[in-house]
């Protein structure tokens, strides 16, 4: 039997129902058969279970002759990092990120930081852990305590000029999340190479019990704090993380939210400021804005299929400098070509400040040029069955239709991409239009109201 907790590319699910001790040792003994890695990074989240699970999983490689490198308390990309950096056979990070309380999981890579196949040895690992897999004999690991934030610090500020970054507040909520530690410590690093940022903190401290909320910043509802303390602290923009902060959200500086596409042309813009004629991964979901601007810029723009494992082998076959996807994943080639919710905020400041111009300023143009309609999931019935409905509906005439991930009907004046989700019922709506606000609200309505009929 399957267990629930393996998804598409990592682990997670709900405590003690889905995921418990037990099941974190047998998925360190499988990690370490099918990887066969050496040793091992282990890292952890703030989450009450995590020392727990953080502990089985390096019990279950250490039975196993693996060495455990443990750097504890941590955010994602610093498990990618310390992989790359001590030669590691594998990390695996104890996280749940942005889900439920009663929820953990782990995120798991191999040497180099790279994502493991899907289909390949993470079905395996799966399968030893549904199997049941016994503790084998042999000689034990050596488990040894190390860090490897100062060298990631030197990594993450070698993308900005720290000179250039003067005069700027920046307000930073991490949720009571993993990312407060390390932000400080990058920030203390900045200031030391002359950088003239001030920082108002908010929901700073690491905590479990998240007294504020679960760290969830694209959630509508979660954004309000941000939102305000952004205008009562005259920040010029505001940044806040999910709780293992691989993914970091804007706020300008009047509090608006600024949705994913704009800030991957922003970024990409960064970029092509600095290495003129380079690659550009974006996903297929919203990209005209991302798209245009970097043909504009003497870009190369290229698309990838969505989630981290593709958008991460799309740019290292065509050698992208950068690539982002509508969600808030990032990804950088001089990064192990890994995701990072702590280098964009570093780029956001030293282009507002290279620039002069506000972050509402940067992003206005975009918004205005290309409105979207955020992404809108929809609980349903039959989603392969509300996709057809709507594709037999609208395509036809001078509509162009692309099927890499999920379905993609282009009108010429507006878009839209209709992606059914890999663990549940689930569907996603992303429409965008050129120029015209009116268009895409009409439009996304129509589509709405087709969906509506199969809502569960």
């Amino acid at each position: 039997m399957v267990l629930e907790c393996f998804k598409s590319y990592d682990v997670r699910g709900r405590v003690g129902t889905d995921l418990d001790a037990d099941i974190c040792r047998g998925i360190g003994r499988a990690f370490a058969q099918v990887m066969d890695p050496g040793s091992v990074v282990l890292g952890r989240d703030i989450r009450a279970t995590s020392e727990e699970f953080q502990a089985a999983l390096a019990e279950g490689l250490l039975e196993s002759g693996v060495d455990v490198i443990d750097i504890e308390l941590c955010g994602t990309e610093e498990v990618y990092f310390a992989t790359d950096h001590f030669d590691a056979g594998g990390g695996l990070m104890v996280t749940a990120s942005h889900n439920p309380i009663d929820y953990n999981g782990i995120k798991l890579v191999e040497r180099g930081a790279r994502p493991i196949p899907p289909d390949g040895g993470f079905r395996e690992i799966r399968d030893l852990v549904s199997a049941g897999i016994a503790a084998p004999d042999g000689p034990r690991g050596q488990l040894r305590h190390e860090t490897a934030r100062p060298a990631y610090i030197q990594r993450v500020l070698s993308f900005v000029d720290a000179d250039r970054m003067q005069g700027r507040k920046i307000l930073v909520n991490a949720g009571n999340g993993c990312a407060g530690p390390t932000f400080d410590a990058i920030a203390e690093a900045l200031v030391g190479k002359g950088a003239g940022l001030s920082f108002e903190r908010l929901h700073h401290q690491p905590d479990g019990s998240f007294p504020n909320g679960i760290p969830n910043p694209l959630l509508p509802e979660n954004r309000p704090v941000t939102a305000n303390a952004v205008r009562d602290t005259g920040a010029d923009f505001g940044v806040a993380w999910d709780g293992d902060f691989d993914r970091c959200f804007f706020f300008d500086e009047t509090g608006d939210f600024i949705d994913g596409e704009y800030l991957v042309g922003l970024l990409a813009e960064a970029f092509l400021d600095k290495v003129p004629g380079a690659k550009i991964v974006h996903d297929p979901r919203v990209m005209w804005n991302t798209r245009e601007s970097v043909t504009a810029l003497g870009g190369e723009p290229v698309v990838s299929l969505t989630g981290h494992a593709h958008v991460k082998a799309t740019m290292r076959r065509v050698d992208a400098i950068y690539g982002g996807e509508m969600s808030a994943h990032h990804y950088f080639r001089d990064f192990m070509y890994c995701d990072s919710g702590m280098i964009p905020w570093l780029i956001v400041a030293e282009h507002v400040c290279r620039t002069g111009k506000p972050l509402s300023e940067l992003i206005g143009t975009a918004r205005a040029r290309f409105p979207s309609s955020g992404e809108i999931n929809f609980h349903v019935t039959d989603a392969a069955a509300a996709m057809a409905t709507i594709e037999d509906a609208l395509a036809g005439g001078e509509c162009e239709i692309d099927r890499l991930d999920g379905t993609s009907l282009d009108f010429g004046n507006w878009r839209l991409n209709l992606r059914r989700s890999s663990t549940e019922p689930v569907l996603r709506l992303n429409v965008e239009a050129r120029g015209d606000r009116a268009l895409l609200e009409r439009k996304t309505e129509e589509i709405r109201a087709m969906i509506r009929a199969f809502e569960t």
